[in-house]
């Protein structure tokens, strides 16, 4: 399994900045390089655990004053990438759970642990753009493994303090999947 590494700053300049020197520190690959609410920067990266470690620390020595967050998951779940990505491929959707996180961190976490809980399937991370600063994951498998996944998510350790809203939708009207897919 890969690690996922991510750096949150509180700039735009110093986000661009500690991502360049994120990539040329070590060898691996950009997940994800964007702003997002309210006036921030994050850069995701994966590879080798020892790397993105590597990485991580590189970005945050030059983020700096402008640090807010951080995280290295070092076996991330392979659905993360995609459902972080928006590429995730969902072709049914039972029940649907949601996960809501004030920490984009936080939203990573949340959803790497539900999904190994689980027998769920990531429908997509959203990581605060437009929403404020907030996240959100969304999941979906029977109703028993979705409340499961999202009862772990909320509980873990690094979401403390930092989980918004959660939500189980057992049979969702058809309109709301559509909209969702």
């Amino acid at each position: 399994m890969e690690a996922l590494g991510m750096i949150e700053l509180n700039s735009v300049a110093a986000g661009i900045d500690a991502g360049d020197r994120m990539l040329k520190a070590t060898a691996v690959s950009l997940t994800a390089a964007l702003p997002v609410c309210p006036g921030k920067f994050i850069v995701m990266v994966r590879g080798d655990v020892a790397a993105v470690k590597s990485a991580v620390e590189a970005g945050l020595d030059v983020g700096g004053e402008n640090f807010v967050d951080s995280l290295v998951i070092p076996s991330v779940h392979p659905q993360v990438f995609a459902a972080v990505s928006g590429t995730a491929e969902v072709s049914e959707t039972g029940a649907i759970g949601v996960l809501e996180t004030f920490s984009l961190a936080a939203c990573i976490w949340a959803s790497d642990a539900a999904v190994k809980a689980a027998g769920v399937q990531l429908m997509e991370i959203r990581l605060g753009r437009g929403l404020g600063g907030k996240s959100y994951v969304l999941l979906t498998g029977d109703v028993s493994a979705v409340s499961e996944a999202i009862h772990v998510g909320k509980s873990h350790p690094e979401c403390a303090g930092m989980i918004a809203r959660s939500v189980v939708i057992p049979a969702p009207h058809p309109a709301i999947r559509e909209a969702l897919i």
